[in-house]
């Protein structure tokens, strides 16, 4: 529905910071031959000029300094060290102690207290020049570098993720290191993985009703064979208009595997009308068909054209429901049509079966 993040996002997770920044900058590389990609960048880029104090451990065990007894002071001579308090106006401030703004040779000459002793910072490590990336992320005391890009909404995003995978298949990566397609890639799969089981409940959901209504373990399966014949002209529809198969179409599919359905019960429970009225299966599979071809045709025609507007773009949010629109009226127009030939077919078929099987008992 829309976020903050870049929708493309890949991620280097590792311990090594300068390893990452290079990963990171051989992927950018990598996917910047992508023309579908734009505005490629990373995390871990030059941000701010830093200095570095490295400690050597050994000088420090020598004059018996700590590392945290050293940064603990150089923290509160830089950083500042609470003093007290002092009331002005009628307020309480607080009072900060620190050494004012120096030079970088200034700032080496600093001296630590060693007990009574004094010790000049030079003696205990020595001054680096780095720059610090824009930001740095962490998950499970892992660093992440972060490899970002916009994507041309025109191709199937898909289709992109598939071209990112290839590129960074070629890139060799450390044992210790791992490279994960994440941002609406990651949704998009979790969503799927959710949709998938929504799918599959409601085909078990619809057949436990079918089969409590009629009785019957076998012709629930010939009314669920509606649902296949739907999502077979829902495809076909996106593959004609040359669209992207989205989450909402396949929310669309699903709602099929309620809507599609009907004009199968309306048929199969006109021909056990029949049947139960003393017609042979044949005669009450034609006079069902008859009879139940007028209400089959309105049901849909009703739904299709009720969802029509959506289609072309009428209202709002179309834009976003029209994927779902398409996938609802193609998939009834290719089910209304194929159950009044399919299903009654199906139907003989089973109850054949079913006669052969009781006969043999």
């Amino acid at each position: 529905m829309g976020t903050d993040e870049a929708p493309l996002i890949v991620e280097v997770k590792g311990k090594d910071l300068d390893i990452l920044s290079e990963l990171s900058a051989e992927i950018k590389t990598k996917i910047q031959e992508i023309p579908e990609l734009l505005n490629v960048k990373t995390n871990i880029e030059e941000g701010a000029p830093e200095i570095d104090v490295v400690i050597d451990r050994y000088k420090a065990g020598i004059y018996n300094m700590s590392v945290n007894e050293i940064s603990s002071q150089l923290k509160d001579l830089l950083m500042g060290k609470d003093a007290g308090k002092y009331e002005k106006d009628g307020e309480m401030n607080d009072i900060t102690v620190k050494l004012p703004e120096m030079s970088l040779s200034e700032f080496n000459s600093i001296t630590l207290k060693n007990g009574n002793n004094k010790v000049p910072l030079y003696e205990l490590a020595h001054i680096e020049r780095s720059v610090s990336p824009k930001q740095l992320f962490r998950r499970n005391q892992n660093r992440i570098g972060k490899v970002m890009a916009d994507v041309d909404h025109k191709v199937a995003f898909d289709h992109v993720v598939k071209k990112v995978k290839e590129q960074i298949a070629s890139i060799d990566i450390l044992q210790e290191y791992q490279v994960e397609v994440v941002g609406e890639e990651q949704k998009r799969q979790e969503a799927m993985s959710g949709l998938s089981f929504a799918l599959l409940l409601s085909i078990i959901l619809v057949y436990m009703v079918m089969a409590s209504q009629f009785e019957s373990l076998i012709h629930p399966f010939t009314i669920l064979l509606t649902i296949p014949l739907a999502g077979v002209g829902a495809i076909w529809a996106f593959l004609i208009l040359g669209k992207s198969l989205s989450i909402m179409a396949y929310i669309g599919i699903i709602m099929l595997a309620g809507i599609a359905v009907n004009d199968s019960i309306i048929l199969v429970d006109a021909i056990n009308q029949f049947k139960a009225q003393g017609l042979s299966l044949k005669e009450s599979i034609i006079n069902a068909g008859e009879n139940r071809i007028r209400p089959i045709i309105m049901t849909s025609l009703t739904t299709i054209l009720t969802l029509l507007p959506l289609t072309f773009g009428i209202g709002e949010s179309a834009a976003l429901l029209s994927p779902m629109a398409i996938a609802v009226i193609a998939g009834l127009i290719t089910s209304t049509i194929l159950t009044l030939i399919v299903i009654p077919c199906v139907y003989y078929v089973f109850d054949n079966i079913k006669m052969k099987v009781f006969k043999r008992n």
